[in-house]
Order: C-alpha cells, then sequence, then structure tokens
C-alpha cells in the first residue's frame, strides 16, 4: 500500500463541479488485484447529510482529487461512500473505488485551451502561471 496527502477533493455530479473544503486527507492505493484506491476526507460537519445521501443511495459518484502537491494535476476517481462519522463538528467520510482513467498532462492542455481562447504573449504567460495555481477545471471535462 502507498499512501498520499490529499490537498483537495471535488466531486463531479451531473457534469457541474463541487468542491468540497478538507481539513485533512488522505489518498491510499491499496496496490491490490482490484486496482482499489481509499480515500479519507477530515471535512465540516456541513457536508454530512450530502455523503450520508451518497451512502444510503449507494451512488458511484466522480472524484477529482489533488495529490501530494498543489501543483500536481489532479487524479479522476470513481468512488462509493463507505462510511461516515461524525467526530466533533466535523465527519470523517470513507470513499472506496477505482482510479477513472490515467492522468492526462494538466499543463499542456490548460495551454493549449488558452491558446484556443486567443491569449498570447505576456497575456498568456500570466493567465497560464495564475490558472497554473488555481487549477480551473479544464473545457474537456466538462463533456
Amino acid at each position: 500500500m502507498k499512501t498520499f496527502k490529499m490537498m483537495s477533493v471535488d466531486i463531479i455530479r451531473d457534469q457541474e463541479i463541487y468542491p468540497i473544503s478538507i481539513e485533512d486527507g488522505i489518498v491510499i492505493n491499496q496496490e491490490n488485484i482490484s486496482r482499489s484506491w481509499i480515500l479519507e476526507l477530515f471535512v465540516d460537519k456541513k457536508y454530512e447529510a450530502l455523503f450520508k445521501g451518497f451512502q444510503s443511495s449507494n451512488e458511484i459518484i466522480s472524484a477529482k482529487v489533488v495529490i501530494s502537491y498543489p501543483e500536481n494535476e489532479p487524479a479522476h476517481f470513481e468512488v462509493v461512500t463507505y462510511s461516515v462519522k461524525e467526530i466533533g463538528q466535523h465527519v470523517s467520510v470513507l470513499l472506496k473505488g477505482t482510479l477513472k482513467r490515467l492522468r492526462r498532462k494538466y499543463a499542456e492542455s490548460l495551454l493549449s485551451e488558452l491558446i484556443e481562447d486567443g491569449f498570447s504573449g505576456e497575456e498568456l504567460l500570466a493567465k497560464f502561471e495564475h490558472d497554473m495555481k488555481t487549477r480551473p477545471s479544464l473545457k474537456k471535462d466538462q463533456n
């Protein structure tokens, strides 16, 4: 098994992206035959009903997770909510699933989109640097 620090997580439903504010989180590659992963999120209690709803419906959800460093490109997972446990004013959420697809080259895709949008020169460089830090969703991800 390999364990990684979770930097951020977004839930994707009906082509919309919902950022989840995490207090802490880890991602575990179980390195088994099923290629399964575990995502554990420590989040504000305001997310409890959302994840309990996912758990009771056994809905497969898409999650976009940045691992280890904020600059890393997000990994896409398909997961189910395995458990939701209240811990004080927070909730521990355990998600289990698989890596949805191989990660693509975010920087190259972002640069391509910015050029398509008409950015060039210093404006392109500034927008590229900003977006590499903020990691907006790419148009490809929204289709």
